[in-house]
């Protein structure tokens, strides 16, 4: 399949991108963890279908210091035990809130909670924006 735009070409792509990418560097920059955006994006990346997102997202993730193990276990991150219970709780919210298109009905309380216990108010908004932006990306 040929590309059918070429999205970096106009005015209005330079525009958006700029502000997309000021937008992930303040989530970069948030207290959220590293290692749990990247294992948030290589979860979300998997639930899309995004080669191109989990082939950037395990790069990012491997360079960071991921072990493979846990690069590997992202895919069944609820019964694997190489997880924090804070990592697991970012991955379920992940989860629910990448599948809200499936028709889950939405992040669940018990998943909020659970979440919020081991997360403050700015790691969550970041960790729900991220969850956001990278759904959005891949549509």
């Amino acid at each position: 399949m040929d590309a059918r735009l070429n999205h970096l070409a106009g005015p209005v792509a330079g525009k958006a991108l700029k502000y997309f990418m000021a937008g992930g560097k303040a989530l970069k920059e948030s207290s959220l963890s590293a290692a749990t955006q990247e294992l948030v994006a290589l979860r979300v990346s998997q639930i899309n279908g995004c080669a191109a997102c989990l082939d950037m997202h395990t790069k990012e993730a491997a360079a960071a210091g991921e072990p493979p193990v846990r690069l590997n276990l992202v895919a069944a991150w609820w019964e694997a035990t190489v997880f924090t219970e804070a990592e697991r709780a970012a991955l379920e919210l992940a989860e629910e809130g990448t599948r809200v298109a499936d028709g889950a009905g939405g992040v669940r309380d018990e998943v909020w909670a659970r979440a919020a216990a081991h997360y403050d108010e700015e790691q969550l908004t970041a960790l729900v924006i991220h969850v956001s932006v990278m759904k959005q990306v891949r549509g």
